[in-house]
């Protein structure tokens, strides 16, 4: 079961539906990491072996965050008027579709109808 780190621009109640959905979830403001910039949270996530969920454009950047480089991260993009329940139950449902085999080292953009993945080469 995949191991998740929630971007400060997620809503707070995300780590705990996912781990009410049986994942391990943690909230960068719980561990230390708020306010703290994108490279910090990366490391984090990378020495803690955790995939990334945030709606940060930023982390979808493969020249930055290279495919295969890390546990996975799944940026959300939702309309802003979309209510809080229905993104988090969006996203938990991506998550829980999702292999970690499938989710290591690959860049998933979970959106509405739809979710795009980017897996890093085969060796």
């Amino acid at each position: 079961m995949g191991r998740f780190l929630i971007d400060e621009d997620m809503p707070r109640s995300m780590a705990r539906a996912l781990r009410a959905s049986g994942f391990d979830a943690a909230d960068v403001r719980d561990v230390g990491l708020r306010g703290c910039a994108d490279a910090d949270v990366f490391r984090f996530a990378l020495a803690h072996r955790m995939a990334i969920v945030t709606a940060d454009l930023d982390f979808a950047d493969v020249r930055t965050y290279a495919l295969g480089s890390h546990e996975g991260i799944i940026v959300a993009r939702f309309p802003n008027e979309l209510p809080v329940g229905d993104l988090v139950a969006a996203v938990v449902r991506a998550v829980a579709g999702l292999a970690d085999d499938d989710l290591r080292g690959a860049l998933v953009v979970v959106e509405p109808h739809r979710i795009r993945m980017r897996q890093p080469p085969s060796p």
